[in-house]
């Protein structure tokens, strides 16, 4: 026994001499497959963080070239290096870019610019105010951008049949002392709602009665001139003061004939949230000025003035869960106007009341009820209804069709269709809420 043992020592011992020793660096032979993936796929995680870095610099390189007009450069700013990666990955410059410099310094000397079109067809019969069987009554041509860290300015161009104009210019000045906005240059009188609304951005093709009547139609009150606005905090509501300071020049509405002949206005508003899906809007507006009444070619042989006084309310629903199939908004103006002239004043009074209800996502229908005296003559009262059906392909289009029935106070009816078709190319702002 003691041979045989001695025996299988002697055998075994080489081997265990030629064997290399463990060492305590050494892992242990079944945790190195698991250590190998862990290293590729740290591997893997970085060639897909160079190849979106290489992704990005050669986006903003196009960027660049497409709005400067310039051949793309070699390699984007560089903020840090970075070394290719294994198959092709990273970037050929090893260089990370900075994200939305390109795009940040193409705006410094490029404003936001924006062209929206507006082409109107009527058919039916009109003897009172007729209109053409097709015209592109306006373009709006808009130019918008930041002037420093103080100031942004707005300008909205109209080009009609009949010329260029300027429907509105304004610096806006949003940080002063006192939570104060403030407006200089021509702006849109903060007048009611629809006052403030450009052509384009109506929920109709034209404008209602007393709009026409009482407010200069389609220009509206629309003058070169100061508007200070400021947020009155409260508990309850949004409430939100306006005052506003004219030349006193609003065609038919206000005519000035000398410097001080300046037209005042005061608007006040509260918005309030009834329930998640409803909410509402309040307005009560006051504007003086001197009217034309005692302007006789280009004489002043009177001194007289208007005043007016408007209520507006918007009722707005839109649920939830079903915002882009449903909807509904409800709109009322009601103004009265007291305009002095030669055989005594004129004390006039106009409103509408309109609904819209979104029954699809791009469809929506429309009803308006119009009630208007003119602001000359009290006793002339004009009367309308209207239907409307309007389809949205996009928001950067939209096609209306409204049948418009008007019984003129002079005793004639008017029976219309009126189609509108309304385009936008470029970047264009939010419209007033």
């Amino acid at each position: 026994m003691r041979t045989l043992h001695l025996s299988t020592v002697i055998a075994v011992l080489p081997c265990l001499l030629l064997s290399p020793t463990p060492t305590r660096a050494q892992a242990p032979a079944v945790a190195l497959p698991l250590q190998q993936e862990i290293d590729q796929l740290r591997q893997e995680l970085d060639a897909l963080r160079r190849q979106y870095e290489d992704r990005l610099a050669t986006i903003e390189a196009r960027l660049t070239a497409i709005q400067t007009g310039s051949p793309p450069a070699a390699s984007p700013a560089t903020t840090g290096q970075v070394s290719p990666g294994p198959e092709g990955a990273g970037s050929p410059s090893g260089a990370l870019p900075v994200y939305g410099a390109a795009a940040a310094g193409s705006k410094i000397f490029n404003p936001d610019i924006a062209v929206v079109g507006n082409f109107l067809g009527a058919a039916g019969h009109n003897a009172v105010a007729p209109s053409p069987a097709f015209a592109l009554p306006e373009s709006e041509a808009s130019f918008q951008a930041a002037v420093d860290p103080y100031a942004r300015a707005d300008f909205f161009l109209s080009f009609g049949e009949s010329g260029v104009n300027v429907e509105e210019g304004y610096l806006t000045l949003p940080s002063l002392p006192g939570g104060l906005l403030t407006r200089v240059g021509k702006i849109r009188a903060a007048f009611g709602k629809v006052n403030t609304l450009h052509t384009h951005a109506r929920p109709w093709t034209d404008v209602p009665l007393v709009v026409d009547n009482l407010l200069n139609g389609e220009e509206g009150i629309n003058d070169a001139g100061v508007s200070v606005a400021r947020l009155i905090p409260n508990p309850w509501i949004f409430l939100e003061a306006t005052g506003q300071l004219f030349r006193g020049d609003s065609g038919e509405v206000f005519a000035s004939s000398q410097p001080g002949d300046l037209s005042v206005l005061g608007h006040l508003r509260g918005y309030h949230d009834l329930s998640e899906s409803t909410n509402i809007d309040l307005g009560v507006s006051f504007s003086r000025g001197h009217n034309p009444a005692g302007i006789v070619d280009g004489t002043d042989v009177g001194r007289f003035t208007t005043r007016l006084i408007g209520l507006d309310a918007t009722l707005r629903w839109r649920p939830l869960q079903r915002s882009i199939y449903r909807s509904f908004v409800g709109r009322t103006e009601f103004i009265w106007s007291r305009r002095d002239q030669f055989g005594g004043p004129e004390h006039t009074t106009g409103y509408y009341v309109s609904g819209d209800y979104q029954f699809s996502r791009r469809w929506f229908a429309g009803i308006r009820y119009d009630s208007s005296g003119h602001a000359d003559a009290e006793s002339i009262v004009d009367r309308g209804q209207s239907l409307l059906l309007t389809f949205w392909p996009s928001e950067f289009s939209q096609a209306r069709g409204q049948y418009r029935r008007t019984k003129y106070g002079v005793g004639s009816t008017a029976n219309e269709f009126l189609f509108q078709l309304v385009f936008s190319i470029g970047v264009h702002g939010a419209h007033p809420f």
